[in-house]
């Protein structure tokens, strides 16, 4: 079966999300060995320098890196990353798949963004959409359209 392995930097908090999170997570069950990894998001000053940033970028980083799965096809979640519809990222992961990956991990990192060290390691850097969104909800959105993917790919009338 195939795995998935979300990492995402931060924890969530909000009932809201953590129902929502927790609801995919169950559906996708169905479908894959489904993994879901939270990081700590390194303390930042009200107003952090760019140096600060940049640190604190590092530091997670390097604590996703080691938490990769090896051989997985990797794909960062990161604003300036290729847009892809819902049935571009089923055919995506069914490639994936297809291709002998047994392990697909995904990376959201803090409300700071990613280091260039985790989009250089990314197979595909993935934009949710040039719009701006909360990273706690971009986790939802995540597991929602991974659970949207399976379901295209089975022919559900899911994705209408």
């Amino acid at each position: 079966m195939l795995g998935i392995h979300v990492i995402c930097v931060g924890k969530l908090k909000e009932k809201f999300y953590t129902d929502a999170s927790a609801e995919y997570a169950k559906r996708l069950g169905g479908y894959c060995k489904f993994q879901l990894t939270e990081l700590p998001e390194e303390r930042l000053p009200d107003n952090p320098s760019q140096a600060q940033i940049d640190a604190a970028l590092r530091k997670e980083a390097d604590a996703i890196l080691q938490r990769l799965p090896k051989g997985a096809a990797v794909t960062a979640m990161c604003v300036e990353g290729k847009s892809l519809s819902s049935e571009e990222l089923s055919r995506r992961v069914t490639d994936w798949a297809g291709q002998g990956r047994s392990q697909l991990c995904f990376v959201i990192g803090s409300s700071y963004g990613l280091h260039p060290a985790v989009k250089e390691r990314a197979d595909l850097r993935l934009s949710m959409s040039k719009m701006t969104f909360p990273h706690h909800l971009a986790r939802v959105m995540l597991l929602e359209q991974l659970y949207r993917a399976f379901k295209i790919a089975e022919g559900s009338s899911y994705h209408k």
